[in-house]
């Protein structure tokens, strides 16, 4: 006996809201980490011996600049190769890199598969699309957790106690996070799960059967007898004085008499009518 294959259909035509969820996100998300790339703080030294008290060295994984909380002068492309001869800074260039790369891989794939001027989505593309994002969250979590956890050990020329973390690690986390989030729910599409409840579909037969229960029941027609009564062809409304005549079914009461204009009250008259 051949298995029956269940139909869905979508219960609107709007985009899913995975997708939308995970189109905001992943934009997001890799502006927050191109930033940390590019930016050169992903830690701060201050207090510095023999320099001056307002100076700050900002070290990244692409530059080292020397700025102060003074004034707003920076000097950056400044050389340190025993900071950069660190293993994180390698591992950090490399994996943010290819964070990025991934992330705009995964909107390319993505896009079309959600192809929103049609009426059903390719839940398939979408879902891969997804998985990339995903994955380029994980490569921007990576070497900023790594880069945290080691921070007071990454050698460096500039010898200080004060050493503390810049917005680079703040970002960087903040962006992975988005991808992540992102990639995600966009994977969640992929299959179908909850009663087709994340794809907004539903069984054809639920639907079939939702409309006939709220399907009103015909309306039946009742012949009403006519009231109308033949009129008369002497008078223009629908009854005659006769006819009313002989269908009171009671006495009426008589008219009283018409009393006399020279009467007064208690049949007295009065001088005027003498």
């Amino acid at each position: 006996m051949p298995r029956r294959t269940t139909e869905w259909v979508r219960m609107s035509l709007r985009t899913p809201g995975l997708f939308i969820f995970g189109l905001v996100m992943a934009p997001c998300g890799w502006i927050l980490d191109l930033t940390a790339t590019v930016a050169p703080a992903w830690r701060t030294v201050h207090n510095i011996p023999a320099n001056p008290e307002n100076l700050v060295i900002q070290q990244g994984i692409f530059d080292i600049c020397r700025t102060f909380t003074t004034n707003s002068d920076s000097v950056c492309g400044q050389t340190d190769t025993t900071y950069f001869a660190n293993q994180i800074i390698d591992i950090a260039q490399g994996l943010m890199v290819a964070s990025l790369v991934v992330t705009l891989i995964g909107l390319a794939v993505a896009i079309p598969g959600i192809r929103c001027w049609t009426d059903r989505p390719n839940w398939v593309v979408a879902g891969l699309g997804g998985i990339l994002i995903f994955l380029s969250g994980v490569m921007t979590i990576i070497p900023i957790a790594w880069y945290t956890h080691i921070f007071n050990s990454i050698n460096s020329t500039t010898v200080s106690s004060d050493v503390r973390v810049g917005y680079c690690i703040v970002l960087g986390y903040i962006g992975g996070i988005f991808e992540v989030l992102g990639g995600f729910v966009m994977f969640v599409g992929i299959c179908r799960c909850c009663g087709g409840a994340n794809r907004g579909e539903k069984k054809v037969e639920e639907v079939v059967g939702a409309q006939f229960r709220h399907q009103k029941p015909p309306t039946t027609r009742h012949d009403v007898p006519s009231l109308n009564r033949p009129r008369s062809a002497a008078s223009s409304v629908p009854y005659s004085t006769d006819s009313m005549d002989e269908d009171v079914s009671f006495p009426r009461a008589k008219s009283p008499a018409a009393r006399s204009a020279n009467t007064s009250y208690g049949g007295r008259p009065y001088d005027v009518d003498l």
